[in-house]
């Protein structure tokens, strides 16, 4: 899949300027507002740009999720219907054999700190992989990755790592490659586990290095995210999930809002990391709109959902646009200078923000799945 190459021309970098001014603004006056652009519901309002290419596929099934437990053979059947449908593909084989060489290490980035309810469910990882290795691709050559080998443990991925006969993997486990690394004015403290740790010298701390694993193991990636809200990113999704992930010496970017949404996009759009994305699933069977990284099923709705796309600026929009609704709902406060962070993305060429020109599309599901058949899938209703 060809990849745009990541160069500032005088209008991008006068964007730029002018975005960076705008967050500046934002944080002074220290106002937490409602989020305008992009809290619309997840198919947005009815002066859409409808001849804009649908960058988004949703799958939604009311078996998918029981008693917040998913259902393994719906949740398969609507994954493949998804990955059938974005293809157009008629067979499994020939739908991954436009994302996935032979050659290829997968590795499927999931988020385990939130847990099995709240972060990527395993029953939504195993409908992937199993579609993968279906076609007769190695297991040997797929790869399960968070940021930490203990929290995936933690979550229950190495029973399905074994099940699978996969391999499962923490970025910071793994180490860091000296020559691929993100470089910034900000210092940051570093910690136990950072690439220079305990090291001095000049420019010690303004590097946050990429991980061995993503550097020089794997060739694709694939990220499969819940819908989960972030504080500073909005969405806990690809932006955020695979930045954070994939890097050290990431905490000194948290204390400053104006340096978080410059650096997120930017680290995301480093070679190693965007130009080996295959696409994005986002893990859509419960939205939890509160909490972050811990488990609150008291701020969550089931939302029945999986979706897909090769955007992944445009899907992180969509879930956001859910989640702000979610959270205006319950009367929580939405950050309105987050979009800076897509605006960014954007301006990098990563995908498109603008909620008004991201199309979305429910596809129709196999008359094998309950509920008399198949039906094609309306849009939710605006309550929570």
């Amino acid at each position: 899949m060809d990849r745009p190459t990541h160069t500032f021309d005088l209008m991008q970098l006068e964007m730029l300027a002018l975005n960076w001014l705008q967050m500046l603004v934002c944080l002074s006056s220290g106002v937490m507002v409602g989020f305008s652009a992009m809290a619309d519901p997840l198919l947005g309002s009815s002066d859409r740009d409808e001849s804009a290419e649908p960058l988004v596929l949703i799958a939604e099934h009311p078996d998918s999720m029981d008693q917040y437990h998913p259902n393994a053979e719906v949740v398969g059947q609507m994954f493949q219907s998804l990955l059938l449908a974005t293809t157009g593909e008629s067979t499994v084989s020939e739908a991954w054999a436009h994302f996935i060489l032979p050659d290829d290490r997968v590795g499927f980035k999931i988020l385990s700190e939130p847990g099995r309810l709240s972060g990527t469910r395993p029953a939504v990882v195993e409908a992937v992989i199993s579609s993968l290795l279906s076609t007769g691709f190695p297991p040997e050559k797929v790869v399960i990755w968070d940021r930490r080998l203990g929290s995936l443990m933690a979550t229950g991925y190495q029973d399905l790592a074994q099940k699978l006969r996969v391999k499962l993997a923490g970025a910071q486990d793994a180490g860091y490659d000296d020559s691929v690394f993100h470089e910034a004015p900000l210092v940051g403290s570093l910690v136990f586990g950072d690439h220079e740790f305990g090291k001095d010298g000049e420019g010690v701390g303004r590097r946050s290095f990429v991980s061995n694993l993503v550097t020089q193991e794997l060739t694709r990636l694939i990220v499969i995210h819940p819908m989960l809200n972030h504080y500073l990113g909005g969405v806990h999704g690809n932006l955020v999930g695979l930045v954070a992930a994939s890097v050290d010496n990431f905490h000194r970017f948290l204390i400053g809002g104006t340096q978080y949404y410059q650096a997120v996009p930017e680290i995301f759009a480093m070679e190693a990391l965007y130009d080996k994305l295959a696409f994005v699933l986002c893990d859509g069977l419960i939205c939890q709109y509160q909490g972050e990284d811990r488990g609150f099923l008291q701020y969550s709705n089931l939302m029945h959902r999986l979706m897909i796309g090769v955007d992944p600026v445009a899907m992180d929009v969509l879930s956001f646009g859910e989640l702000s609704r979610l959270r205006h709902s319950a009367d929580l406060p939405v950050d309105e200078k987050i979009r800076l962070l897509y605006e960014n993305a954007q301006l990098l060429e990563l995908g498109m923000a603008d909620s008004q020109k991201i199309r979305s599309q429910y596809i129709q599901l196999p008359s094998i799945l309950k509920n008399n058949g198949s039906r094609t899938l309306q849009a939710p209703s605006s309550a929570p």
